[in-house]
């Protein structure tokens, strides 16, 4: 039973209304169904929206925050709990250790790398962990297409593309993670 979940987003609201309401939908299902959220640790975009959301509905909340952006007081300071560490890589490895599986939002280069990062890790057998995009108003699109060529240019198996659980709305992609059964696939190499 996932017990946390770790989740990626802007520190935007982008330009749709629609995302901040995936992010509010996110934090109250989580909330609702007694599963931790750890994130960033901001106040700010859609970071804020999803912890002030699970909050709101009585949920625990942890965030991760680098000391550089502490001291740009961008810290939500209302949360169950707030880790300030020394570095983004610091803070990467936290969230990866206090969560169960992990979902990406809307959000831009710091949300696809953290995404990317830990999909690679559960790729490679590293950890067993499910790795889910909200695509809202078809935001991953793009994303999940060049996911789609990789696989047909032979860059990607296609046991290594089911890895990447999509969909539409922050319920739909909640209940795929819950239901992810991993299987480590070996990741061929070509010699």
């Amino acid at each position: 039973m996932i017990q946390s979940v770790c989740v990626f987003c802007g520190s935007s609201l982008g330009s749709r209304p629609e995302y901040k309401l995936a992010a509010e939908e996110m934090g109250g299902l989580l909330a609702r169904r007694k599963i931790r959220l750890i994130y960033g640790g901001g106040n700010v975009g859609l970071m804020g929206a999803a912890a002030d959301a699970c909050l709101a509905a009585g949920g625990a909340v942890t965030g991760v925050i680098p000391q550089a952006l502490m001291d740009k007081e961008i810290a939500h300071l209302g949360l169950t709990e707030l880790h300030v560490v020394k570095s983004m890589h610091e803070r990467k490895a936290l969230m990866a250790d206090l969560a169960g599986a992990f979902v990406a939002l809307p959000g831009g280069f710091g949300t696809f790398e953290e995404f990317f990062e830990v999909l690679t890790w559960t790729q490679l057998g590293l950890q067993q962990k499910a790795c889910g995009l909200v695509n809202a108003m078809g935001y991953y699109d793009s994303l999940l297409g060049l996911v789609d060529k990789a696989e047909e240019e032979g860059f990607l198996p296609a046991a290594h593309r089911k890895l990447v659980l999509a969909a539409d709305s922050a319920g739909e992609v909640l209940e795929l993670v819950m239901d992810f059964k991993s299987s480590v696939v070996p990741k061929w190499i070509e010699r």
